[in-house]
Protein backbone atom coordinates (compact mmCIF):
# COMPACT_ATOMS: atom_id res chain seq x y z
CA UNK A 1 0.00 0.00 0.00
CA UNK A 2 2.91 2.39 0.69
CA UNK A 3 4.11 1.84 -2.87
CA UNK A 4 0.64 2.69 -4.15
CA UNK A 5 0.72 6.02 -2.31
CA UNK A 6 4.20 6.77 -3.64
CA UNK A 7 3.11 6.04 -7.22
CA UNK A 8 -0.06 8.10 -6.83
CA UNK A 9 1.97 10.95 -5.35
CA UNK A 10 4.48 10.90 -8.20
CA UNK A 11 1.67 10.83 -10.74
CA UNK A 12 0.06 13.85 -9.09
CA UNK A 13 3.41 15.65 -8.97
CA UNK A 14 3.98 15.10 -12.69
CA UNK A 15 0.48 16.34 -13.46
CA UNK A 16 0.96 19.48 -11.37
CA UNK A 17 4.32 20.25 -13.00
CA UNK A 18 2.89 19.81 -16.49
CA UNK A 19 -0.16 21.97 -15.77
CA UNK A 20 2.11 24.63 -14.24
CA UNK A 21 4.30 24.74 -17.35
CA UNK A 22 1.22 25.00 -19.58
CA UNK A 23 -0.09 27.89 -17.47
CA UNK A 24 3.25 29.71 -17.40
CA UNK A 25 3.68 29.55 -21.15
CA UNK A 26 0.04 30.43 -21.77
CA UNK A 27 0.40 33.51 -19.57
CA UNK A 28 3.39 34.88 -21.49
CA UNK A 29 3.06 33.51 -25.01
CA UNK A 30 -0.17 34.39 -26.79
CA UNK A 31 -0.75 34.86 -30.50
CA UNK A 32 -0.61 38.52 -31.51
CA UNK A 33 -0.16 40.57 -34.65
CA UNK A 34 3.42 40.61 -35.85
CA UNK A 35 3.67 44.41 -35.70
CA UNK A 36 5.72 45.19 -32.62
CA UNK A 37 6.91 48.81 -33.01
CA UNK A 38 10.56 49.65 -33.37
CA UNK A 39 11.89 51.25 -30.15
CA UNK A 40 12.60 54.96 -30.35
CA UNK A 41 16.28 54.43 -29.54
CA UNK A 42 16.66 51.40 -31.82
CA UNK A 43 20.27 50.20 -31.64
CA UNK A 44 22.20 48.87 -34.59
CA UNK A 45 22.17 45.07 -34.70
CA UNK A 46 24.35 42.46 -36.40
CA UNK A 47 22.49 39.44 -37.75
CA UNK A 48 24.74 36.40 -38.31
CA UNK A 49 23.30 33.40 -40.15
CA UNK A 50 25.41 30.22 -40.49
CA UNK A 51 24.42 28.23 -43.58
CA UNK A 52 25.15 24.78 -44.91
CA UNK A 53 23.54 23.22 -47.96
CA UNK A 54 20.16 23.80 -49.58
CA UNK A 55 17.09 23.10 -47.45
CA UNK A 56 13.40 23.00 -48.37
CA UNK A 57 12.72 26.59 -47.31
CA UNK A 58 16.21 28.06 -47.83
CA UNK A 59 15.23 30.80 -50.27
CA UNK A 60 12.25 31.90 -48.18
CA UNK A 61 14.24 32.07 -44.94
CA UNK A 62 17.10 33.91 -46.64
CA UNK A 63 14.83 36.48 -48.26
CA UNK A 64 12.95 37.03 -45.01
CA UNK A 65 16.24 38.25 -43.50
CA UNK A 66 16.05 41.27 -45.84
CA UNK A 67 12.37 42.03 -45.16
CA UNK A 68 12.51 42.98 -41.48
CA UNK A 69 10.71 46.10 -40.26
CA UNK A 70 13.84 47.39 -38.54
CA UNK A 71 15.92 50.36 -39.71
CA UNK A 72 19.45 49.54 -38.51
CA UNK A 73 20.94 46.10 -39.06
CA UNK A 74 23.68 44.36 -40.97
CA UNK A 75 23.45 40.81 -42.32
CA UNK A 76 26.39 38.39 -42.31
CA UNK A 77 25.95 35.00 -43.95
CA UNK A 78 28.55 32.38 -43.04
CA UNK A 79 29.46 29.31 -45.10
CA UNK A 80 32.32 26.92 -44.35
CA UNK A 81 33.07 25.42 -47.76
CA UNK A 82 33.56 27.35 -51.02
CA UNK A 83 31.88 24.39 -52.77
CA UNK A 84 28.66 24.66 -50.75
CA UNK A 85 25.57 24.63 -52.96
CA UNK A 86 23.97 27.42 -50.94
CA UNK A 87 26.51 30.04 -52.11
CA UNK A 88 24.93 30.92 -55.51
CA UNK A 89 21.54 31.34 -53.82
CA UNK A 90 23.00 33.62 -51.14
CA UNK A 91 24.79 35.70 -53.76
CA UNK A 92 21.61 36.06 -55.79
CA UNK A 93 19.52 37.10 -52.78
CA UNK A 94 22.13 39.66 -51.72
CA UNK A 95 22.22 41.04 -55.28
CA UNK A 96 18.41 41.37 -55.22
CA UNK A 97 18.65 43.66 -52.16
CA UNK A 98 21.44 46.14 -52.96
CA UNK A 99 20.24 48.67 -50.38
CA UNK A 100 20.93 46.29 -47.49
CA UNK A 101 24.25 45.95 -45.70
CA UNK A 102 24.82 42.24 -46.35
CA UNK A 103 27.92 40.09 -46.75
CA UNK A 104 28.80 36.48 -47.37
CA UNK A 105 31.86 35.12 -45.54
CA UNK A 106 33.35 31.77 -46.59
CA UNK A 107 35.87 29.79 -44.56
CA UNK A 108 36.27 27.58 -41.54
CA UNK A 109 37.68 28.56 -38.14
CA UNK A 110 38.20 25.36 -36.20
CA UNK A 111 37.70 26.14 -32.51
CA UNK A 112 35.72 23.09 -31.37
CA UNK A 113 34.04 19.86 -32.42
CA UNK A 114 30.89 21.89 -33.09
CA UNK A 115 30.72 22.62 -36.85
CA UNK A 116 28.06 25.30 -36.43
CA UNK A 117 30.18 27.22 -33.92
CA UNK A 118 33.20 26.97 -36.21
CA UNK A 119 31.09 28.46 -38.99
CA UNK A 120 29.90 31.34 -36.79
CA UNK A 121 33.34 32.50 -35.61
CA UNK A 122 34.13 34.62 -38.66
CA UNK A 123 30.67 36.19 -38.58
CA UNK A 124 30.93 37.14 -34.91
CA UNK A 125 34.38 38.63 -35.37
CA UNK A 126 33.21 40.61 -38.42
CA UNK A 127 30.07 41.91 -36.68
CA UNK A 128 30.27 45.62 -35.90
CA UNK A 129 27.49 46.22 -33.38
CA UNK A 130 26.74 45.73 -29.69
CA UNK A 131 23.79 43.38 -30.22
CA UNK A 132 24.53 40.25 -32.24
CA UNK A 133 21.92 37.73 -33.35
CA UNK A 134 22.94 34.16 -34.20
CA UNK A 135 20.08 32.71 -36.27
CA UNK A 136 19.98 29.23 -37.77
CA UNK A 137 19.46 28.87 -41.49
CA UNK A 138 16.05 27.20 -41.13
CA UNK A 139 14.58 29.79 -38.76
CA UNK A 140 12.02 32.04 -40.46
CA UNK A 141 12.29 35.58 -39.05
CA UNK A 142 9.01 37.56 -38.98
CA UNK A 143 8.99 41.23 -39.85
CA UNK A 144 9.25 42.30 -36.19
CA UNK A 145 12.03 39.79 -35.50
CA UNK A 146 14.66 42.16 -34.11
CA UNK A 147 12.36 44.32 -31.99
CA UNK A 148 10.77 41.18 -30.50
CA UNK A 149 14.20 39.98 -29.39
CA UNK A 150 15.10 43.43 -28.06
CA UNK A 151 11.82 43.76 -26.14
CA UNK A 152 12.66 40.74 -23.98
CA UNK A 153 15.79 42.38 -22.52
CA UNK A 154 15.85 43.44 -18.88
CA UNK A 155 18.76 45.05 -16.98
CA UNK A 156 20.27 41.69 -15.97
CA UNK A 157 19.65 39.99 -19.34
CA UNK A 158 22.66 38.81 -21.33
CA UNK A 159 20.75 37.09 -24.12
CA UNK A 160 17.24 36.82 -25.48
CA UNK A 161 16.12 33.64 -27.18
CA UNK A 162 13.34 32.14 -29.25
CA UNK A 163 12.97 28.40 -29.45
CA UNK A 164 11.83 26.98 -32.82
CA UNK A 165 8.08 26.58 -33.29
CA UNK A 166 7.27 23.98 -35.91
CA UNK A 167 4.98 25.16 -38.69
CA UNK A 168 3.75 24.02 -42.10
CA UNK A 169 4.08 20.30 -41.38
CA UNK A 170 3.69 17.93 -44.32
CA UNK A 171 2.79 14.41 -43.21
CA UNK A 172 2.14 12.84 -39.84
CA UNK A 173 5.73 12.74 -38.59
CA UNK A 174 6.15 16.45 -39.20
CA UNK A 175 3.10 16.94 -36.95
CA UNK A 176 4.82 14.74 -34.34
CA UNK A 177 7.80 17.09 -34.52
CA UNK A 178 5.43 20.01 -33.94
CA UNK A 179 4.12 18.15 -30.88
CA UNK A 180 7.70 17.88 -29.58
CA UNK A 181 8.78 21.43 -30.35
CA UNK A 182 5.70 23.56 -29.76
CA UNK A 183 3.70 22.53 -26.71
CA UNK A 184 6.33 20.35 -25.08
CA UNK A 185 9.90 21.65 -25.31
CA UNK A 186 8.79 25.27 -25.58
CA UNK A 187 6.57 25.18 -22.47
CA UNK A 188 9.30 23.59 -20.36
CA UNK A 189 11.63 26.39 -21.44
CA UNK A 190 9.09 28.98 -20.37
CA UNK A 191 8.71 27.12 -17.09
CA UNK A 192 12.48 27.16 -16.54
CA UNK A 193 12.62 30.88 -17.31
CA UNK A 194 9.85 31.55 -14.80
CA UNK A 195 11.93 30.11 -11.94
CA UNK A 196 15.10 31.93 -13.02
CA UNK A 197 16.71 28.96 -14.79
CA UNK A 198 16.39 30.08 -18.41
CA UNK A 199 18.45 28.20 -21.00
CA UNK A 200 19.93 29.43 -24.25
CA UNK A 201 18.77 27.65 -27.38
CA UNK A 202 20.81 27.98 -30.54
CA UNK A 203 18.00 28.54 -33.03
CA UNK A 204 17.58 32.31 -32.41
CA UNK A 205 19.92 33.98 -29.90
CA UNK A 206 20.51 37.72 -29.46
CA UNK A 207 23.64 38.43 -27.44
CA UNK A 208 24.73 41.55 -25.68
CA UNK A 209 28.16 41.40 -27.20
CA UNK A 210 30.00 42.74 -24.16
CA UNK A 211 28.84 39.78 -22.06
CA UNK A 212 30.41 37.19 -24.33
CA UNK A 213 33.48 39.34 -24.98
CA UNK A 214 34.16 39.41 -21.23
CA UNK A 215 34.30 35.61 -21.33
CA UNK A 216 36.77 35.57 -24.22
CA UNK A 217 34.52 36.08 -27.23
CA UNK A 218 32.76 33.51 -29.34
CA UNK A 219 35.70 31.11 -29.18
CA UNK A 220 34.91 30.61 -25.49
CA UNK A 221 31.77 28.72 -26.55
CA UNK A 222 34.05 25.91 -27.70
CA UNK A 223 34.29 24.88 -24.05
CA UNK A 224 31.14 22.78 -24.54
CA UNK A 225 30.01 20.43 -27.29
CA UNK A 226 26.94 22.62 -27.95
CA UNK A 227 27.20 26.39 -28.29
CA UNK A 228 23.88 27.03 -26.53
CA UNK A 229 24.94 24.99 -23.48
CA UNK A 230 28.23 26.91 -23.37
CA UNK A 231 26.30 30.18 -23.71
CA UNK A 232 24.09 29.30 -20.75
CA UNK A 233 27.13 28.57 -18.57
CA UNK A 234 28.93 31.77 -19.64
CA UNK A 235 25.85 33.83 -18.76
CA UNK A 236 25.24 32.16 -15.39
CA UNK A 237 28.91 32.60 -14.47
CA UNK A 238 28.33 36.36 -14.74
CA UNK A 239 25.13 36.18 -12.66
CA UNK A 240 23.03 37.24 -15.62
CA UNK A 241 19.96 35.69 -17.22
CA UNK A 242 18.53 34.34 -20.46
CA UNK A 243 15.07 35.65 -21.38
CA UNK A 244 12.54 34.26 -23.85
CA UNK A 245 10.56 36.32 -26.35
CA UNK A 246 6.83 36.72 -25.79
CA UNK A 247 5.91 35.06 -29.11
CA UNK A 248 8.47 32.60 -30.50
CA UNK A 249 9.47 32.39 -34.14
CA UNK A 250 8.54 29.63 -36.51
CA UNK A 251 10.59 27.00 -38.24
CA UNK A 252 8.78 25.67 -41.33
CA UNK A 253 9.19 21.89 -41.38
CA UNK A 254 7.79 20.52 -44.61
CA UNK A 255 8.06 16.75 -44.84
CA UNK A 256 9.58 14.63 -42.07
CA UNK A 257 10.17 10.91 -41.73
CA UNK A 258 10.03 9.00 -38.46
CA UNK A 259 13.78 8.39 -38.72
CA UNK A 260 14.54 12.09 -39.19
CA UNK A 261 12.42 13.11 -36.21
CA UNK A 262 13.86 10.43 -33.95
CA UNK A 263 17.51 10.98 -34.91
CA UNK A 264 17.26 14.75 -34.47
CA UNK A 265 15.72 14.60 -31.03
CA UNK A 266 17.89 11.79 -29.73
CA UNK A 267 20.91 13.86 -30.80
CA UNK A 268 19.61 16.84 -28.83
CA UNK A 269 18.96 14.54 -25.86
CA UNK A 270 22.53 13.22 -25.95
CA UNK A 271 23.86 16.76 -26.02
CA UNK A 272 21.68 17.72 -23.03
CA UNK A 273 22.82 14.63 -21.16
CA UNK A 274 26.50 15.44 -21.55
CA UNK A 275 26.25 19.22 -21.00
CA UNK A 276 23.68 19.33 -18.16
CA UNK A 277 23.56 15.82 -16.67
CA UNK A 278 21.73 16.86 -13.49
CA UNK A 279 18.99 18.50 -15.55
CA UNK A 280 18.79 15.54 -17.90
CA UNK A 281 18.02 12.98 -15.20
CA UNK A 282 14.42 14.16 -14.49
CA UNK A 283 13.54 13.93 -18.19
CA UNK A 284 12.33 10.37 -17.66
CA UNK A 285 9.14 11.97 -16.30
CA UNK A 286 8.54 13.94 -19.50
CA UNK A 287 5.33 13.49 -21.40
CA UNK A 288 2.41 11.43 -20.20
CA UNK A 289 4.07 8.00 -20.22
CA UNK A 290 5.44 7.95 -16.66
CA UNK A 291 2.31 9.57 -15.22
CA UNK A 292 0.07 7.07 -17.04
CA UNK A 293 2.07 4.06 -15.80
CA UNK A 294 2.27 5.35 -12.24
CA UNK A 295 -1.41 6.26 -12.11
CA UNK A 296 -2.55 2.92 -13.55
CA UNK A 297 -0.31 0.96 -11.18
CA UNK A 298 -1.58 2.93 -8.18
CA UNK A 299 -5.16 2.20 -9.24
CA UNK A 300 -4.41 -1.53 -9.29
CA UNK A 301 -2.63 -1.39 -5.93
CA UNK A 302 -5.58 0.42 -4.36
CA UNK A 303 -7.76 -2.55 -5.29
CA UNK A 304 -9.05 -1.51 -8.68
CA UNK A 305 -9.46 -3.87 -11.59
CA UNK A 306 -8.04 -3.63 -15.10
CA UNK A 307 -10.91 -1.39 -16.20
CA UNK A 308 -10.17 1.04 -13.36
CA UNK A 309 -6.48 1.14 -14.25
CA UNK A 310 -7.36 1.78 -17.90
CA UNK A 311 -9.74 4.57 -16.89
CA UNK A 312 -7.07 6.27 -14.76
CA UNK A 313 -4.48 5.94 -17.55
CA UNK A 314 -6.88 7.46 -20.08
CA UNK A 315 -7.87 10.28 -17.70
CA UNK A 316 -4.22 11.20 -17.03
CA UNK A 317 -3.29 11.21 -20.72
CA UNK A 318 -6.45 13.05 -21.76
CA UNK A 319 -5.99 15.80 -19.16
CA UNK A 320 -2.36 16.41 -20.10
CA UNK A 321 -3.03 16.45 -23.83
CA UNK A 322 -6.10 18.64 -23.45
CA UNK A 323 -3.91 21.22 -21.73
CA UNK A 324 -1.46 21.13 -24.63
CA UNK A 325 -4.20 21.47 -27.23
CA UNK A 326 -5.50 24.52 -25.34
CA UNK A 327 -1.99 25.95 -25.30
CA UNK A 328 -1.57 25.41 -29.04
CA UNK A 329 -4.84 27.24 -29.66
CA UNK A 330 -4.05 30.36 -27.64
CA UNK A 331 -0.46 30.54 -28.94
CA UNK A 332 -1.48 30.08 -32.58
CA UNK A 333 0.52 26.88 -33.12
CA UNK A 334 -0.24 24.01 -35.47
CA UNK A 335 -3.56 22.48 -34.44
CA UNK A 336 -5.41 20.05 -36.68
CA UNK A 337 -7.09 16.64 -36.44
CA UNK A 338 -3.72 14.85 -36.46
CA UNK A 339 -2.39 16.57 -33.35
CA UNK A 340 -4.06 14.33 -30.70
CA UNK A 341 -2.54 11.27 -32.38
CA UNK A 342 0.81 13.05 -32.72
CA UNK A 343 0.80 13.79 -28.98
CA UNK A 344 0.31 10.09 -28.23
CA UNK A 345 3.09 9.10 -30.66
CA UNK A 346 5.40 11.69 -29.10
CA UNK A 347 4.77 10.45 -25.56
CA UNK A 348 5.56 6.90 -26.65
CA UNK A 349 8.80 8.12 -28.24
CA UNK A 350 10.05 10.21 -25.31
CA UNK A 351 10.98 7.36 -22.93
CA UNK A 352 12.70 5.52 -25.80
CA UNK A 353 14.68 8.66 -26.66
CA UNK A 354 15.59 9.13 -22.99
CA UNK A 355 17.00 5.58 -22.65
CA UNK A 356 18.72 5.70 -26.05
CA UNK A 357 20.45 8.99 -25.21
CA UNK A 358 21.44 7.63 -21.81
CA UNK A 359 23.08 4.48 -23.19
CA UNK A 360 24.65 5.55 -26.48
CA UNK A 361 26.92 8.35 -27.62
CA UNK A 362 26.80 8.29 -31.42
CA UNK A 363 25.07 11.01 -33.40
CA UNK A 364 25.23 12.81 -36.74
CA UNK A 365 25.58 16.58 -36.73
CA UNK A 366 25.63 18.68 -39.90
CA UNK A 367 26.50 15.55 -41.84
CA UNK A 368 29.37 14.62 -39.53
CA UNK A 369 29.28 11.27 -37.73
CA UNK A 370 30.41 11.94 -34.15
CA UNK A 371 30.28 10.56 -30.64
CA UNK A 372 29.93 12.45 -27.37
CA UNK A 373 33.28 11.03 -26.23
CA UNK A 374 35.00 12.20 -29.44
CA UNK A 375 33.51 15.64 -29.10
CA UNK A 376 34.55 15.90 -25.44
CA UNK A 377 38.10 14.85 -26.33
CA UNK A 378 38.24 17.45 -29.07
CA UNK A 379 36.95 20.18 -26.77
CA UNK A 380 39.52 19.18 -24.18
Amino acid sequence: MILAYICAGWCAFILVMNFASVWLMGRKCRARERNLPVPADAPWVSLVRPLRGIETFSEETLRATFELDYPHYEIIFCVQSPQDQIIPLVQRVIADHPSHDARLLVGDDYVSANPKLNNCVKGWEAARYDYVVLADSNALPPRDYIQTLLAAFEPDTAMTVSMPIGSRPKGFWAVVECAILNTFQARWQYGAEAIGAGFAQGKNMMWRRDVLDRAGGIRALGAEIAEDAASTKVIRAQNMTVRLVDMPFEQPLGSRTAREVYSRHVRWARLRRVTFPAHYAPEFMNGSFAAVVLGAYAALEFGGDAASALFVAAAVMFSLHLGELWLARICGFVLDWRMPFALIARDLLLPVIFVDALLFDDFVWHGNAMTVREAEDTVG
